[in-house]
């Protein structure tokens, strides 16, 4: 099945999907980094959630 791009809710916040731009620009927000912070942080510590939000703590 294919995204609904029109239902940009809670699908799966565990996860962070740098191949879509909402959900860039729903993370940037919530973790309150730039694109490119956010895209270290995944490089660096994995798509989990979790694991980037822990990260960036550390970071900081």
């Amino acid at each position: 099945m294919s995204d609904n791009l029109q239902n940009r809710g809670q699908q799966d916040r565990a996860r962070i999907n740098l191949h879509e731009k909402h959900e860039i620009q729903y993370w940037t927000k919530a973790l309150g980094v730039s694109e490119e912070e956010l895209q270290q942080a995944v490089k660096q510590a994995g798509n989990s959630a979790d694991a980037v939000r822990q990260h960036l703590r550390t970071k900081h």
